[in-house]
């Protein structure tokens, strides 16, 4: 296992395409969704660093479709591209968009979200035909969420707490691993909770909003919301502050809107993670293999992504 050091950058525009040179290579990058914050950071940070090395970056947005997605990838392979790095809408279906790609000659890497089925491989086994997985580890970033989760309701005095999560949204690896680092954080410090209710967010504020004001109508008392994304969790916030609700919210993922929500007082905590940098270091491992300086295969390649309040607020840089 190799692990990349934490870059801190800050986000700007997304460049889709990059003037192309002579002698640039392109690079392919396809996205599970541009409207993402957090998908369009990373392949902002894939774009920049294709941009400093003089490369061509082709990004495709397949607008959460994932047949768009599938007629994504079958362009970039007709266009010659030398490399490819995907962020799947998808985990399982992936597999035979590599099996394609691998066989036409073009090395793969996987960004910011694991290929293969979630419910048989960890993130760490890396799909065989893959030179690389370059993403945050889930379950270990949902354990510092956990930890940090039970350290609020210690201080809050709350014994036996009842617990709301906000998912993502269907298909997407992240969801079963990070409600599984959470409860195993949850455990390990000690927490007693009971899981009283459970909906999508599908990742966006507004249906973060939408999911947790349905569930405090059923139960006003939760005591913490754990909302897998942060754009939900700002949206969360909102329907706690309408409903004059005491719970505390957690986040994931560390941008900008989260980090000023908890500087406000309105989130208690999120976990930080450095989206730019997972892009950054796709291309790099695609740069690698197509350049022949260094062989990849099956990597797993990630970064520390501590848990973040209050008391640390200034460690995260927001890059999305």
């Amino acid at each position: 296992m190799k692990t990349s050091k934490t870059f801190l950058a800050t986000a700007t525009a997304l460049a889709l395409a990059l003037p192309c040179s002579a002698l640039a290579d392109s690079y392919g990058y396809s996205s599970n969704g541009l409207s993402f914050p957090f998908a369009a950071a990373v392949a902002k940070g894939f774009a920049d660093a294709a941009k400093a090395e003089g490369d061509e970056a082709i990004v495709l947005d397949s607008k959460s479709d994932v047949l768009k997605q599938t007629n994504d990838i079958d362009d970039l392979i007709a266009q010659g591209v030398k490399g490819i790095a995907i962020m799947p809408n998808d985990s399982a279906v992936a597999t035979a968009w590599v099996d394609k790609v691998t066989a036409a000659g073009i090395p793969v890497v996987a960004s910011a979200s694991m290929i293969g089925d979630t419910k048989t491989r960890a993130i760490d086994d890396v799909y065989d035909k893959l030179s690389a997985l370059v993403t945050q580890q889930e379950v270990a970033a949902g354990v510092e969420v956990g930890n940090l989760s039970a350290q609020i309701l210690k201080d809050a005095g709350v014994a036996k707490a009842k617990i709301a999560i906000i998912e993502g949204a269907a298909g997407y690896a992240e969801v079963k691993q990070r409600t599984e680092g959470f409860e195993k954080g949850m455990k390990d410090a000690g927490q007693d909770y009971e899981i009283v209710a459970a909906q999508p967010g599908d990742w966006t504020a507004e249906k973060g909003e939408a999911a947790c004001q349905n569930i405090l109508a059923s139960n006003p008392d939760v005591d913490l919301f754990f909302n897998q994304a942060d754009d939900m969790v700002v949206g969360c916030a909102r329907a706690v502050e309408a409903a004059g609700a005491k719970a505390k919210l957690v986040g994931f993922g560390g941008s900008k809107l989260a980090i000023q929500a908890i500087k406000d007082g309105k989130v208690t905590g999120t976990v930080c993670y450095k989206p730019e940098e997972i892009g950054k270091i796709s291309y790099e491992v695609l740069k690698d293999v197509v350049s022949a300086k260094k062989e990849h295969n099956k990597e797993f390649i990630t970064y520390p992504t501590p848990g973040v309040s209050m008391a640390n607020i200034d460690d995260c840089v927001g890059q999305w």
